[in-house]
């Protein structure tokens, strides 16, 4: 088939190289001439593990194009994906200013019948308004899609590839079946499309996100609460995902969530709720303790130090979460930001966030391209990220190179009893 996508973030750049991947003929629209002049010269904007061989890959076989021009994508294919931005608004709804934009310049590019098919995550009732705007300015035929996105950052071309669920909302029995076929090459195994109205669609990724953000605040909250009686939130998770009505996904307590769907998503759904009278209280709680999560691990980090002048800290990890570069409301983010308020210096290494995570914090951190470059005469090291080379580290050489054996770990990554046999003073999460 032919395919065009319109924006080429993370969603729509791994979207158009796993449709082209399997046989598509794909045309990439951006606004940003920079980032369409660097994907032609083969750089890929964003970190995502085989993202790069699969987009140089399918665009060498003539699969894959980038263009800025947008009647070049409208006249290519009668399925168009938006795959445009949705920002936090100060008010914390969901900006799909974008999204309504485009939809109103390919709606007087249309020739003829065209599917608009929403990729990005817009607030439910999005539907109708893009359908009233390209009603507007068209008299040409068109049908709307909801296709919302389940992408793990990490993870994003396995989920694309082998998708848990595809969810299409529309109730035209045509463009089922057209969407069908465009999705039957990752369903070789058993299909799992899921046909619903456009606002079912819409909300299911919103009760998505948000049922997983409150798993982990949840999680967090037990945490503290293991801190208080001496329990030991390890055992607490391992029992508790035992329970086939719960399973033992997205229970792992860390120091907060973060990234550019879960915190973006529970704002906005909690704005949804308020705007229509129905206020949604557990997204409130879920986005409440997150917060707190992150206030309680930096000020354990902090309060360990007792006000001591010149302390310099060492980081692991930048990124909200292992195999990417995204560093959005990412807790190390926060959490150097507060060490940085009490006049602690920091030196961290991300083996792809340094320059995105020093960015986000003003440059106002130093960074080093390997995980012992940064632990020379610091007082503690702190771990934000759950990298697989941090797994299994050289706890006598972390010992040698610190001031003083000390890790808070963010993550929970090693057993508390091994690391105090080698000598180290451990804080974790919610275990002793």
């Amino acid at each position: 088939m032919k395919v065009t996508v319109v924006g080429v973030g993370y969603v729509g750049l791994v979207a158009a190289g796993c449709l082209a991947e399997v046989g598509n003929h794909v045309v990439c629209i951006d606004n940003d001439e920079n980032k369409i002049k660097r994907l032609k010269q083969g750089h890929i904007p964003i970190y995502e593990p085989g993202l790069e061989d699969i987009v140089k890959r399918n665009e060498k076989a003539g699969r894959l194009k980038f263009t800025t021009n947008l009647k070049d994508g409208v006249d290519h294919s009668v399925i168009i994906f938006l795959a445009v931005g949705t920002p936090s608004a100060e008010d914390g709804s969901a900006d799909i200013s974008a999204v309504l934009e485009v939809s109103s310049q390919i709606a007087e590019l249309m020739d003829g019948y065209r599917i608009i098919v929403t990729k990005s995550t817009v607030p439910v009732g999005t539907h109708k308004r893009v359908s009233d705007i390209i009603e507007e300015k068209t008299e040409k035929p068109f049908d709307y899609v909801s296709n919302p996105e389940f992408l793990k950052e990490g993870a994003a071309l396995d989920d694309f590839m082998r998708p848990d669920r595809v969810i299409i909302g529309t109730e035209n029995p045509a463009v089922m079946e057209l969407m069908k076929q465009l999705y039957l090459p990752f369903m070789m195994k058993q299909s799992r499309i899921m046909f619903m109205d456009p606002a079912s669609a819409e909300m299911t990724k919103y009760a998505a996100n948000v049922m997983l953000a409150t798993r982990i605040s949840f999680m967090n909250e037990i945490s503290s609460l293991c801190d208080a009686f001496g329990a030991n939130v390890e055992s607490v998770r391992k029992g508790v995902g035992s329970d086939s009505r719960i399973g033992s996904a997205f229970l792992f307590p860390s120091a907060g969530y973060g990234g550019s769907c879960f915190p973006k998503d529970v704002r906005a759904l909690i704005y949804m709720g308020d705007k229509n009278n129905c206020e949604m209280n557990i997204a409130k709680a879920a986005k409440e303790a997150n917060i707190r999560q992150q206030e309680r691990f930096a000020k354990k980090v902090i309060d360990y130090f007792g006000g001591k002048k010149g302390v310099r800290l060492s980081v692991w990890g930048l990124a909200f979460k292992a195999k990417t570069d995204d560093v959005r409301e990412s807790p190390a983010v926060y959490c150097i930001s507060k060490f940085l308020e009490a006049g602690i210096d920091v030196t961290a290494y991300d083996p792809e966030a340094n320059e995105s995570g020093n960015k986000a914090l003003g440059g106002k951190i130093a960074t080093a391209d390997n995980a012992y470059d940064v632990l020379g005469s610091r007082d503690a090291l702190v771990i934000f990220t759950d990298w697989q080379e941090f797994r299994t580290p050289e706890f006598g050489e972390i010992a040698a190179k610190l001031k003083k054996p000390v890790i808070f770990d963010g993550r929970n990554l090693y057993d508390p009893a091994y690391v105090k046999k080698q000598g180290f003073e451990y804080f974790s999460i919610g275990r002793r």
